[in-house]
């Protein structure tokens, strides 16, 4: 009995040590989507606080003692901005420890890849210190401003991509990606349209005065043809494809927008069907905010690298043509400093920033949630959010366009 107690604890612990070393190995290659889980696991957390928690958390006695018996909305929102403030910190702190990273014989390289289970310790220790700060203390004007700041990353990098996408095809300089980038234009196009004709349908229904989303709808469709007016022009030499996929951003944006309109709003199309609505954007809500997210810190990270100094001079400058010792130019090799992939602080930022844009995501624009009932970012803040990121995008499409006419000695 004690041999088989003995081997099953011994079994017990090489499992729990080759679980703990795989995980480290994947951390390790792959601290990126490790990151990204954290990211997910504090969204559950913040989705739980807002949704069932209520019941539970009114019974513990320092809640009432120190913010005086709160209601169920302050479970709703404060809880939720509680936790993205804890969240916030977290990844700001990694991204001040992280400045100044550029080759991976920096002992903060360990930092960034490992470590996971200290971290998670103090990621749960700042959330659960935020439940201690007054009321006063937790505001969410940064949240709003660190949001926008967040949607502004998303905006510049979808240009970016759009525009490499094109830069790629064309630099291919064959007749089949001509055509395919003539197909996917007209698509994107085709979609625009039908979009566009929809969000007629259901957001401007007869018997109504819905100017406001009539105005929305129609200034995204003048946007949709000044980028194809300005995308032709001979003197700007752009491309469709860009103009294409923007149109087609924008337009999602104005329904993002045109959707979030409070459900008892009767220009609303969803006010119908309030619960199905619910359930359906929490769930797209969260989704799509961990997609870009994920996409955001990747690409924006890796887009940063071109900051990073090399540690070795270029063109194999000052090496010996020849090297008199194969051994010797071995061992330099390995103890060369390999410069990072990405930057470590900036791919932190964009965390830092997508935690203040989810808390905002899930209480609505820190309005009040039972204006909405529990639905996820509805509300006229979160309507002019979207609306008002569709005209930056457009507005940062067209200087990316004009702009190397107005300035030619500068490069874009």
């Amino acid at each position: 009995m004690w041999a088989a107690s003995c081997l099953a604890s011994c079994c017990a612990a090489c499992a729990c040590e080759a679980c703990r070393s795989v995980a480290s190995s994947i951390s390790r290659r792959s601290a990126r989507i490790a990151y990204c889980g954290l990211f997910a696991l504090s969204l559950i957390v913040s989705w739980i606080l807002r949704e069932v928690a209520a019941p539970l958390m009114e019974k513990i006695p320092w809640i009432n003692h120190f913010h005086q018996t709160p209601n169920r909305e302050w479970f709703e929102t404060d809880a939720v901005l509680r936790v993205s403030l804890g969240n916030f910190l977290f990844f700001t702190i990694l991204a001040i420890l992280m400045i100044g990273v550029k080759d991976q014989k920096d002992p903060r390289d360990r930092l960034h890849h490992g470590g996971w289970m200290t971290k998670i310790v103090c990621w749960c220790i700042l959330v659960f210190i935020m439940f201690f700060l007054p009321n006063a203390i937790v505001s969410s004007y940064v949240s709003k401003f660190g949001s926008g700041l967040f949607l502004l990353v998303q905006v510049v990098l979808l240009l970016d991509f759009v525009h490499e996408w094109n830069d790629k095809w064309v630099r291919k300089d064959e007749q089949f990606w001509y055509i395919a980038l003539f197909v996917v234009s007209l698509v994107c196009y085709l979609l625009t349209f039908s979009f566009s004709g929809l969000l007629f349908h259901w957001f401007t229904p007869a018997g109504h005065d819905c100017g406001i989303n009539t105005f929305f709808i129609v200034m995204t469709l003048i946007f949709v043809f000044v980028f194809a007016i300005v995308a032709l022009h001979p003197a700007v030499g752009g491309s469709i494809l860009p103009a294409s996929v923007i149109s087609l951003y924008c337009t999602y944006l104005c329904f993002s927008g045109l959707a979030s309109e409070p459900r008892d709003y009767e220009c609303n199309g969803f006010h119908r069907h309030t619960k199905a609505v619910s359930t359906g954007t929490l769930t797209l809500g969260l989704f799509t905010t961990v997609l870009s997210v994920v996409y955001s810190a990747v690409r924006a990270g890796s887009s940063t690298t071109l900051l990073l100094e090399p540690d070795s001079p270029r063109g194999g400058a000052d090496k010996p043509l020849l090297p008199m010792n194969k051994t010797a130019d071995e061992d330099e090799k390995k103890d060369e400093a390999r410069p990072v992939t990405y930057s470590y602080a900036f791919f932190h930022v964009i965390f830092s920033l997508a935690s203040m844009y989810s808390a905002m995501l899930l209480t609505g624009w820190s309005t009040s949630v039972g204006e909405s009932g529990n639905l996820v970012d509805v509300g006229w803040p979160s309507v002019w959010v979207r609306i008002v990121t569709g005209w930056v995008t457009a507005a940062l499409y067209i200087w990316s366009l004009v702009a190397p006419l107005l300035f030619p000695e500068r490069e874009f």
